[in-house]
């Protein structure tokens, strides 16, 4: 039986409600007696905030262009970050969890002539992230033991590692020839998955490219991290440099989950979880991820002038494939 999409929005908006409702009602002793020493202060930590979350979309597109180049599929990095601040207008105004990433297949496939390799350049890119920040918090929890002594730190250090474990597993599969690397042609579907499997293919064959593409993931999720410190100095709240290397990633990550809208409710949760035993108190902890998706979707108005426009814009010739790789 299929659930219909309506329903799966009301639950998935029933659910953030419940949860914010929940941590509200925790925490508003601490958010009626938060004092901020100065609103001039805390308006430019917020600014510098946006300014860093910003800075990430660009890296991330910068990312994005830098796995479509090594792979062959020729796009200009301008008409990337178009495309990607479309995307992100998309995945964080509508309640869906893979809209941008639908879009940017969709768009960049238009624009190279082919779907599956489009799939293929998302995908990996994704893949980036996935990688990136559980070896944040695992570096991070390794060069201080002590944010291992509570339960917030446990919890963040095994949900890395298993993170990183999930994601050894499925990269295995679709590099393994005998994994995705079995369904190339057929369908629209095997084509795509095919294509992943050929482009993890010829980054295992380019280690200097994988290297490449890391240094450029890392610097996008170290922005991300810089976000969240900035504006969690907008209201005081300050556990420590590596407390945010060791936290943030993994917020980053719970907040995915798709049965919420936006993260709402888990993200707040998982800062009240991972911050209380480092000096953030729950009121702060939850106006820190309010603060945070609020910022985030003032930045995406960036991409709704490229989402109305770019769909307009088509190439007179496109070629019917582009090989992946060299």
């Amino acid at each position: 039986m299929r659930i219909p999409h309506s329903l799966v929005t009301v639950l998935r908006v029933g659910v953030s409600a419940g949860l914010l409702a929940l941590l509200l009602i925790i925490s508003r002793d601490e958010l009626s007696a938060l004092n901020l020493d100065s609103k001039r202060a805390a308006a430019a930590w917020l600014v510098a905030g946006s300014l860093a979350i910003a800075a990430a979309f660009v890296t991330a597109s910068a990312r994005w262009w830098q796995v479509a180049d090594t792979l062959d599929v020729k796009v200009s990095g301008r008409s990337m970050l178009s495309i990607y601040l479309a995307a992100q207008f998309v995945g964080n105004f509508l309640p869906t969890t893979i809209g941008g990433d639908v879009l940017r297949v969709n768009r960049l496939g238009r624009l190279c002539g082919s779907e599956a390799n489009a799939f293929a350049t998302v995908i990996i890119e994704r893949l980036t992230g996935w990688v990136v920040l559980p070896l944040l918090t695992v570096a991070a929890l390794a060069s201080q033991p002590s944010l291992l002594t509570h339960s917030g730190g446990q919890i963040a250090g095994g949900l890395a590692l298993g993170t990183l474990a999930v994601l050894a597993f499925i990269v295995w599969i679709a590099e393994h020839p005998r994994g995705l690397g079995r369904l190339a042609g057929g369908s629209r579907i095997r084509d795509a998955l095919g294509a992943v499997h050929t482009g993890l293919s010829v980054y295992r064959r380019h280690p200097r490219a994988a290297r490449r593409l890391l240094g450029v993931g890392i610097a996008y999720q170290v922005l991300l991290v810089a976000a969240t410190a900035l504006i969690g100095a907008a209201i005081g709240a300050d556990p420590g440099l590596r407390a945010w290397l060791a936290f943030a990633p993994m917020v980053l990550i719970v907040q995915l989950m798709p049965f919420t809208i936006g993260g709402l409710g888990v993200r707040e949760g998982a800062l009240v979880l991972f911050l209380d035993a480092h000096g953030v108190n729950e009121g702060e902890a939850v106006l820190l991820g309010l603060l945070l998706y609020a910022l985030t979707l003032l930045v995406s108005l960036a991409g709704a002038p490229t989402l109305a426009l770019g769909g307009r814009r088509r190439r007179d010739k496109v070629p019917a494939e582009v090989p992946l790789g060299p």
